[in-house]
């Protein structure tokens, strides 16, 4: 909220001067929203459903032509413009006198014209001062700013650098910018700098401007410029109204010299222009905007934000009723958190906060709330895993710096050479490196916006009361059994699954069959996967639940890869060959590839995308995204072991092609960078082992915590943890009981009549994806949110095992007996354990 004369702070006030109650308004305008807990208003905040009616009968009533026309529609595009300029300019309170607007894409782009322009300005270029807390795109004018920076780091310098204005001696520009409001923890910073700039600089002769990041403050609480004037107010409509996608630059007509040596001109924005021979152009001189609005305007949007504004009036009254509501939330959130604490007393919630009583004035703090979370011991909980856990349960948050990179550092204690130190380690934004030498990396930022309710609040309580708040003392896991509890039981191997195109449905391999164990994997696993056109990113599930219902499975006796789509009864399919150069195998040649670079895991490689539209076509209409296959050409020697026994017919077609998976020696690798490891598709570790056993007692879990009468069980099948290898208990008599998570003890695994040695590796980390029902290819809750109870290992969740054939087998390879590293269903499996 703008700063007033009063000395009373603003009262506080759930929906107070909304027309209705705000759950009637949530029900009735942001049918969107059920079921959703949505606290990430900071980023944007949700469009009503009456409003984009509302603009869709103004589009479809009216002819609204290019404004830089003459003609009847083109007139009414530039009248309908000049309006919503002005009634822009007043919600602001700003003097159209005094000041103008600017349309510009978003407040970014309007940061972007100050700073361009103020360069421009003076051939010595400017100086550059901001404020720690002011988001990137403020951070990112300190690049252009030819006679140095600042970062103040703390009111306090502000003040004491205003101070000293009447006595600077330069007359070069300089620029003070500082956001209205923190977008990492709401705090509002003073509007009064913004004067006190102006004053102190008149009195100097001095040449300084302020820019003001208004974005997230506008969202929530009303602007006064009539009282708190900056030169250069930069905004998102979209930060307010949800929609059109638009921003404002809102300039103090006495600083618009800044302007007036802009050397870039558009279309629309000039009288004349002498485009060959003499280097001249004549600018628009009736109004700033018209200078600097280059190109045609995005009248459509200018046109929406009319809509916009008249259902906002309607729902809420004023901006001065939202931050009411929106205070009141912020504090009930606050107080709520503030008392989360473990069985120990331990605080469950960091809340970022300099204040002692951040939330009771609105004039002081907008509605964000910044946090981390402890568990009993004092160790961070990550935020990914936070983060994916609400996912699941349909609470949206933001987590990580928030583009804030200032405040965020110095909330978490980050210097400069420390965060220079943590890139280089491999630390980016948005990546799962939560906790660097025992301090996290971002923080959980929950934000409240005009149609926020109490419900929205609560449950996101509620739901770190539920999962993050310890009652009891943890549980010590349990030790592995004695020797003499598992004489006459053994383990078998229940299922084998490879998934050939990675993140599409399995192939299970049938009883009897032998498949055989390379270092990479099972053989065939992951050897392809699909990629984005666009933007050349392999596709998962997460993204994608409908990848689950692609199906590919092997025919290694004809040598093709066939591909179903859909469910079974309506599923279309496609062959492809398995071999890399015959392209006779099926019907229309699919195998022309292209090599594309693409990102796998979060890590770069080379990969063969099939050229054929048909390929491309066969995925991307089942999907919906413009996708096409591609195939990972393997670069470590061992995959390119001897032939296969193949059949007479297909045996000379396929010399250079072995069961399975390997590819030709000729085959030229991908290029890959100097000193970069091998990469498969797989996403961490070669195989993955998963216990039945504890499959069931998840499941048992699952049952007890389902209240009665919730419909229909929410039991999960093995298939949606996506293992290689299943291994289940053989119990020999009656009351013996399964060992689940008896995995979590083992070292290495002996399989088979010929003993195969596989290492037992890291637990494997999980992520929503196995809320996907693999058959039907549908999101729900479980199993994640029961794993996130009981299988969380240190702030991550794990189920199953990661494996790998043991380095031993290269000693002990009989070349003579290709078969000996096969595995099959029904194969005994022997462990060992850790303590052994």
């Amino acid at each position: 909220m703008a700063e007033t004369h009063t000395s009373e702070p603003p009262q506080m006030a759930y929906s107070r001067g909304y027309s209705t109650d705000v759950d009637t308004i949530r029900e009735q305008e942001y049918p969107l929203l059920n079921e959703t807990t949505y606290l990430d208003h900071a980023g944007t905040t949700p469009y009503a459903k009456s409003m984009i009616e509302a603009f869709s009968r103004d589009m479809t009533s009216n002819l609204f032509g290019n404004p830089h026309s003459m003609s009847l529609s083109s007139q009414l595009s530039t009248q309908r413009t000049d309006n919503i300029r002005l009634r822009a300019l007043r919600f602001f309170n700003a003097d159209p006198d005094e000041f103008d607007l600017v349309f510009v894409a978003n407040a970014t782009a309007a940061i972007k014209l100050v700073a361009d322009s103020i360069r421009d300005s003076d051939h010595r270029g400017f100086w550059y001062g901001y404020h720690v807390d002011a988001h990137t795109s403020l951070v990112g004018v300190r690049e252009v700013a030819d006679l140095g920076h600042q970062c103040f780091q703390g009111d306090a310098k502000v003040d004491e650098w205003i101070s000293e204005l009447a006595t600077a001696q330069t007359k070069a520009p300089r620029l003070f910018a500082y956001p209205a409001q923190s977008n990492m923890n709401g705090r509002r910073l003073p509007l009064r700098w913004s004067n006190q700039i102006r004053e102190a600089a008149e009195a100097s002769g001095g040449n300084v401007f302020t820019l003001l990041d208004a974005a997230s403050m506008v969202s929530t609480a009303p602007l006064d410029l009539s009282s708190a004037a900056p030169d250069f107010t930069a905004l998102s409509f979209y930060k307010i109204f949800g929609f059109p996608d638009l921003g404002a630059l809102i300039v103090r007509k006495s600083a618009g010299r800044v302007f007036e040596r802009r050397k870039y001109f558009g279309g629309g924005t000039v009288d004349m222009v002498v485009a060959a021979g003499v280097q001249w152009h004549a600018k628009k001189e009736a109004s700033l905007h018209e200078r600097l609005e280059d190109g045609t305007l995005p009248f459509h949007n200018i046109i929406a934000l009319d809509a916009a504004m008249d259902t906002h009036e309607r729902l809420y009254g004023s901006m001065s009723n939202i931050s009411s509501h929106a205070a009141f939330l912020a504090k009930h959130l606050y107080e709520r958190l503030s008392t989360l604490s473990h069985w120990n007393e331990t605080r469950v919630c960091q809340i970022y906060q300099n204040n002692q009583r951040p939330y009771e004035c609105p004039l002081t703090q907008g509605p964000i709330v910044a946090f981390n979370l402890r568990n009993s011991q004092g160790d961070w909980v990550p935020k990914t895993e936070v983060e994916k856990l609400a996912t699941v349960q349909n609470i949206q948050i933001r987590t990580g710096s928030v583009c804030n990179p200032g405040g965020t550092a110095c909330s978490l204690g980050w210097t400069g050479a420390e965060l220079r130190r943590n890139y280089t380690t491999g630390l980016r934004c948005g990546d799962d490196n939560d906790v660097l030498g025992g301090r996290p990396t971002g923080i959980l930022r929950a934000s409240i916006g005009a149609m926020t309710t109490m419900k929205d609040v609560d449950a996101l309580v509620d739901f770190i009361a539920e999962f993050y708040v310890e009652s009891i003392p943890p549980v010590v896991s349990v030790n592995p059994p004695a020797e003499n509890d598992s004489v006459g039981r053994h383990f078998y191997i229940e299922s084998l699954s490879v998934f050939p195109i990675k993140s599409c449905g399995a192939f299970k391999i049938a009883e009897g069959k032998k498949w055989e164990v390379k270092k990479e994997g099972l053989a065939w696993d992951r050897e392809w996967c699909l990629i984005h056109q666009g933007t050349g990113a392999a596709l998962n599930q997460k993204r994608y639940p409908r990848m689950a219902l692609i199906r590919p499975s092997l025919d290694l006796e004809r040598g093709v890869l066939r591909i179903s789509c859909g469910v079974m009864n309506d599923a279309v399919s496609l062959e492809i060959s398995l071999g890399w150069e015959d392209t006779t195998l099926v019907s229309t040649s699919l195998c022309s590839s292209t090599t594309k670079r693409t990102m796998v895991c979060g890590d770069r490689i080379s990969l063969h995308a099939y050229a054929s539209p048909v390929v491309s076509a066969f995925f991307s209409d089942f999907l919906g995204v413009p996708c096409t296959l591609a195939r990972f050409p393997s670069q470590t020697s061992n995959r390119f072991s001897r032939p296969a026994r193949l059949s007479s017919t297909w045996k000379n077609k396929f010399r250079k092609f072995i069961m399975p998976g390997s590819f030709p020696p000729d085959f030229p690798p991908p290029a890959r960078e100097h000193g970069q490891n091998p990469l498969l598709l797989s996403n961490e570790m070669p195989i993955l082992v998963v216990s039945r056993s504890s499959v069931n007692r998840l499941n048992e879990t699952i049952k007890a915590n389902t209240k009665h009468g919730a419909g229909a069980s929410k039991a999960v099948a093995a298939d949606v943890f996506r293992g290689n290898i299943v291994v289940a208990e053989r119990l020999v008599q009656m009351g013996d009981a399964e060992q689940p998570y008896i995995e979590d003890h083992w070292s290495s695994l002996m399989i088979g009549p010929d003993q195969l040695r596989m290492d037992v590796l890291e637990g494997c980390q999980r992520c929503q994806m196995v809320c996907i029902d693999q058959f039907t290819g549908q999101r729900r809750p479980e199993p994640f949110s029961t794993l996130a109870k009981t299988r969380n290992m240190d702030g991550k969740v794990e189920f199953g095992r990661y494996a790998a054939l043991s380095g031993e087998e290269d000693e002990v390879f009989d070349s003579d007996s290709p078969d000996r590293r096969t595995v099959m269903v029904g194969d005994v499996v022997v462990p060992s354990f850790l303590d052994d």
